[in-house]
């Protein structure tokens, strides 16, 4: 009986002393953090807002080398187990995007910030704000130039277990209510942004005014160019199309925009005298004038392996794997020349003969230098060392050339001299160009980036100041307005044309513009979509230019006594790899919607050709 009376004291005892101490039994726990502390430390609330970057979509952006090889800049030549990149045309589910994961987690933040953030100051509670917003107005324009309108939701959508889920099924909007949403958010939080406007990895002023720059641009030729087709692309609610009554405002919008961000802090990257050095260094080099808004990468937190991916084959740092891109004969023509005329190779005469190079890179001499910076082709370098590329040789025999391949790479001919070069090109091989071309463009030249272990840390441009001046020329232009000349010809001037080089402006300067300055930046998919001619540009025709990836051989000449001998020919070829013409359907202007989601919310409309 003692023992009864003496636990129940301690119990007592216990009880008591809880009542009067409520904490006594309460411990911060060191492996969760609570609502109260996350929405009240500036750094915690930093690192969630680095997740929520780190997830901003791209289709064939940040350094996805596979996406890139899908349109018309490039052809797929890495392993063979995904040569499918050559021989496929695309779904209707291509592009699709539809990320209500990331908007609730967005709206949720919002949601617990303005209630819970009590501790936080207004100015920094504003900012985060803000940069919350720009997130989701960014996930939103990455949606509508895939989908066409999709539903706005801006609260959380929660369910009250009463047996009805209709209160959480939203209808799409129209594409025109997406676009004007992002615009007003933009509008609405670009001065609380401010405070970021010398960060370049956060969103700040001139952030949003670029995605405005954009998203309005894409807005506007919807709706002039769809309603110009013989069949717009529309749904009766306005799901998918845009009056084309809205298209000046749209222009407006987005002139308004990049004009003041031209006006701003930031200027086209001219630092070094070799302009194709110089459009190279421009995204190879950080923190540089040119780049708004990037995607950052550090050695020891987070790297990326384009360059392994895509490095020189010769210059392999660990012999792994290279050269999954092979640039496109297409796209290296679409640089002009300096003197303004076309950018077709002159590998043949009138008469259909070869015309003989005293050095390989001779026939690409006086061209936009912007190729350079973009393109590495024969008798140029990369890393200070020089690429070794010669498709073979090209033996003069009773009046014609006849052209052969050594089935090793790097071996030499009969006369002692190179067969066909280390770097290739050659047909139907891996891991080596197909074209004669290799990317250069954003493949980086630091020491170790083409290591599997050290990889490479230069930026992704998610905005850059070429493209705003390309937006607000393109822009005038539409709107009758004389300042897009000027734009241009600022672009172009850093290109190494001189000053005024274009007197007249066109739509078909503009496309190609956009086209050579933004090359693998992921714009020219949703270009030819926006101008309603992905269907044209990519007809599924073997014989298309642009359909096809077709490539450019260098070859030696062999002719003892001759004084072409020891010269250069090029002759044009449809790599073995590339099976099939690209062929954009109507249907491609509009992802499909998952089944998923149309079976999940009834008030879904499919889009057009579903």
């Amino acid at each position: 009986m003692k023992k009864i009376y003496i636990a129940f004291a301690l119990f007592i005892g216990l009880t008591m002393n809880s009542c009067k101490h409520d904490d006594w039994f309460y411990r911060e726990s060191k492996n969760t953090i609570s609502d109260e502390q996350l929405w009240n430390d500036p750094n915690l609330i930093t690192s969630l807002l680095a997740n929520y970057y780190n997830r901003l979509p791209s289709l064939h952006g940040v350094f996805n080398t596979g996406g890139m090889t899908e349109i018309d800049d490039a052809m797929w030549s890495g392993t063979r187990d995904q040569n499918g990149r050559n021989d496929f045309q695309y779904g209707s589910d291509y592009g699709r995007y539809w990320d209500y994961g990331l908007i609730r987690d967005l709206n949720l933040s919002l949601e617990n910030i303005n209630t819970l953030g009590v501790k936080l100051t207004p100015a920094q509670k504003s900012l985060f704000i803000g940069e919350m917003r720009f997130i989701r107005a960014f996930v939103y324009f990455e949606m509508v130039k895939r989908m066409g309108g999709v539903p706005l939701v801006t609260k959380q959508l929660i369910y009250d277990f009463s047996g009805d889920p209709t209160p959480l099924q939203v209808p799409r909007a129209k594409e025109s209510e997406v676009y004007d949403f992002i615009y007003k958010e933009l509008e609405e939080i670009k001065a609380d942004l401010a405070a970021n406007n010398s960060i370049k990895t956060r969103a700040n002023r001139y952030t949003a005014l670029a995605l405005e720059s954009r998203a309005m641009l894409y807005a506007a030729s919807i709706a002039k160019y769809n309603s110009l087709m013989a069949a717009p692309i529309s749904t009766p609610g306005g799901e998918v199309g845009i009056p084309a009554s809205m298209a000046t405002d749209y222009y407006n919008k987005s002139l308004t925009a990049s004009k003041e961000i031209i006006a701003g802090p930031y200027a086209l990257y001219n630092e070094n005298a070799d302009k194709g050095a110089n459009f190279y260094d421009m995204l190879n080099k950080k923190p540089v004038s040119e780049v708004i808004f990037a995607k950052d990468f550090a050695l020891g937190t987070k790297v990326h392996r384009f360059t392994y991916d895509n490095i020189v084959k010769s210059m392999t740092e660990d012999n792994e794997a290279s050269s999954a891109i092979s640039p496109s004969l297409s796209l290296v023509e679409s640089f002009n020349y300096l003197d303004g005329s076309k950018g077709t190779l002159k590998d043949k005469d009138a008469n259909g003969n070869y015309i003989t190079y005293t050095n390989p890179a001779d026939i690409f001499a006086n061209k936009d230098a912007r190729l350079f910076g973009t393109v590495i082709y024969p008798g140029t370098s990369f890393k200070n060392s020089p690429v070794r590329m010669q498709a073979g040789v090209a033996v003069y025999n009773n009046g014609s050339y006849q052209l052969t391949t050594s089935a090793v790479l790097g071996a030499n001919y009969t006369d002692g001299q190179v067969w066909t070069g280390f770097d290739g090109p050659k047909d139907d091989a891996v891991d080596v160009s197909n074209t004669g071309f290799y990317i250069r463009k954003m493949v980086s030249d630091a020491p170790a980036a083409s290591t599997r272990g050290t990889s490479a840390v230069n930026w992704w441009p998610w905005f850059r100041l070429g493209e705003i001046y390309l937006n607000a020329a393109e822009a005038a232009f539409e709107l009758g307005r004389p300042e897009g000349l000027g734009y241009v010809n600022s672009v172009r001037a850093r290109a190494g044309f001189p000053a005024n080089s274009i007197s007249v402006l066109t739509n078909d300067i503009i496309r190609n513009e956009r086209r050579v300055e933004l090359a693998f930046e992921d714009h020219r998919y949703f270009d030819l979509k926006r101008w309603r001619i992905a269907h044209i540009v990519w007809d599924g025709t073997e014989t298309d230019p642009n359909a096809v990836v077709m490539g450019l051989y260098s070859y030696r000449v062999v002719r003892p006594g001759h004084q072409d001998n020891g010269k250069y020919i090029y002759a044009r070829v449809r790599p073995t790899r590339f099976r099939r013409a690209r062929l954009f359907r109507m249907t491609n202007y509009y992802s499909s919607i998952a089944q998923d989601v149309l079976n999940g919310n009834p008030k879904i409309v499919r889009n057009p050709f579903q």
